[in-house]
């Protein structure tokens, strides 16, 4: 079924239901969002945008966003949602590979400047192009889509840097509503989803299941995270409900604590994306109260591995709530879990080994991309590359993950890809970038810098040589200047060494900012 059918039941069973707000302001109700979605479905199609074609999507959050993404399935066409705050190049990349037909960007220039999308149309909300596409009188009723088709190509890297596209067909992502239901929170129409994180990912995920029961949808004015305006939204719209990383809960905690709010209006945070240490979960509910699931997934299989409950979260008094607090909960309920030894064979409870799932969430599979396919993919079940073990009770606890793979502030970060864009300043030979951890950010990225015949490079062209080629917030936070790296006898890198080097920490090099 296509996920816009349930943006154009909302409209038809709920029209006057408040629906997209920019702050406390609505913007628009169920039928008012239902008759964008459908008008720019019908733009696509008179530009010849056909079922099963690609539209990209590289925006930051705002109230276009939602109207955007379900314009795109109404027309039965394939989003592919791109990162705002990635580079104008990274961006572009994703849009060549995914051969998409057209892409909708805030600043249509600094993407076509590149150079590496071709003749892609790129049209950007608000402007004269996209007044012209929403001017087709709408489509009644939404493109039919059959549950294997893909809905949403969601971008994610690999160990070699390279994103890849995982395909998310309209049954993952039905599967995924549904399981959020189950095992996450329910949802009513006096709720609302609060986006705070990019809604190119989790948080645009869930706005899924929102729709599905009639909420509203609201961005803040910030278009972000901003803690005092998240605690202030919440006391003038009530009920509000929101993904956040860790990071981003413990920055709400802090300036909740700092003002004496308890968090009011608040329902629901979802939290994952990365590690929470157990003493931070531990304050946010003291200050905050019983608010908050854990969820585990990746976009191979998205938002939908395991959850740690409301009611296990907030049970002080069970023996094991520590323990608990340090996992990721349990399996959703359409999720099959299990530990792998190397060669693939299931573990016993109680051992480390490799976290494997399967179910009607898990991704069809990469775009063009066999090899990756047949590394993570086998027999039905999502090798996830995380190292894990499950305890007598099925709690599920995360070890280590198997990549090199750095999450900061929620955001995936892959070393080769800061290295890269390293090794093209002119003073540097050799780079090895690993993530450590910070009390902040979860991890920030440390970049090992080996010089050129001996001369120092300068931190601030550093940084600018790594914004040049990736996103600001991939950059090291530290830098540190060494002789050489250390290698086994293949040439390999040894970052387990590098990593010891941390441990008495030397002396860095500050990043510039």
């Amino acid at each position: 079924m296509n996920p816009a059918e349930w943006l154009a039941r909302a409209a038809r069973d709920t029209p006057a239901a408040p629906a997209l707000f920019h702050g406390t302001r609505q913007v628009c109700d169920y039928a008012g969002f239902a008759r964008q979605a459908a008008a720019i479905a019908a733009g696509l199609h008179a530009r010849g945008i056909a079922q099963g074609d690609r539209v990209a999507i590289f925006m930051p959050n705002c109230v276009d966003y939602l109207p955007i993404l379900f314009g795109i399935f109404w027309a039965g066409a394939t989003a592919v949602p791109v990162n705002g705050k990635l580079h104008a190049r990274e961006a572009a990349w994703i849009v060549a590979h995914s051969r998409a037909a057209l892409v909708f960007a805030k600043d249509p220039e600094a993407l076509t400047a590149t150079g590496d999308i071709g003749t892609t149309p790129c049209i950007a909300p608000g402007s004269a192009d996209f007044a012209t596409l929403t001017a087709a009188p709408p489509h009644d009723w939404p493109a039919a889509m059959d549950r294997d088709d893909t809905a949403w190509l969601f971008y994610t890297s690999g160990t070699t840097g390279r994103p890849k596209g995982a395909m998310l067909s309209a049954g993952n992502l039905m599967a995924m509503s549904l399981s959020y239901l189950a095992d996450v929170d329910d949802v009513s129409p006096r709720d609302a989803a609060l986006y705070a994180a990019p809604m190119s990912h989790g948080a645009g995920l869930y706005a899924f299941v929102h729709i599905l029961r009639g909420a509203r949808h609201v961005v803040p004015e910030s278009g972000g995270f901003d803690p005092a305006e998240i605690l202030s939204l919440a006391r003038s719209l009530r009920n509000i409900s929101m993904f956040a990383a860790p990071t981003m809960v413990k920055r709400l905690v802090d300036t909740a604590r700092a003002c004496q709010s308890n968090g009011d209006g608040i329902k629901t945070i979802v939290y994952g994306g990365g590690p929470m240490y157990v003493a931070d979960i531990q304050t946010a509910l003291a200050v905050l109260g019983p608010k908050f699931v854990q969820i585990y997934g990746q976009g191979e299989a998205p938002m939908t591995i395991s959850a740690l409950s409301r009611a296990d979260l907030a049970d002080h008094d069970h023996p094991d709530w520590a323990a608990r607090l340090a996992s990721v909960g349990r399996a959703q309920s359409v999720a099959e879990v299990r530990i792998l030894a190397p060669d693939a064979s299931p573990l016993p409870r109680g051992e480390i080994g490799e976290i494997a799932v399967r179910g009607p969430q898990v991704m069809r599979g990469y775009l063009d991309n066999p090899e990756a396919n047949a590394r993570a993919l086998r027999d039905g079940w999502l090798l996830t590359g995380d190292l894990g073990h499950l305890d007598p009770a099925g709690y599920l606890h995360l070890h280590d993950r198997a990549r090199d793979m750095v999450i900061s502030g929620g955001s995936n970060i892959y070393p080769r890809e800061v290295e890269e864009a390293l090794l093209t300043h002119p003073d540097i030979s050799e780079v090895s970038v690993i993530g450590t951890p910070d009390p902040d950010w979860g991890e920030i990225v440390v970049a090992f810098v080996v010089p050129r015949d001996g001369t120092p490079p300068d931190p601030r062209s550093m940084d600018d040589a790594c914004t040049a080629m990736i996103a600001r917030f991939k950059k090291p936070k530290r830098y540190i200047l060494v002789p050489e790296l250390p290698k086994n006898n293949y040439g390999k890198v040894l970052k387990t060494e590098l990593r010891a080097q941390l441990t008495p920490d030397p002396t860095p090099v500050p990043a510039a900012s």
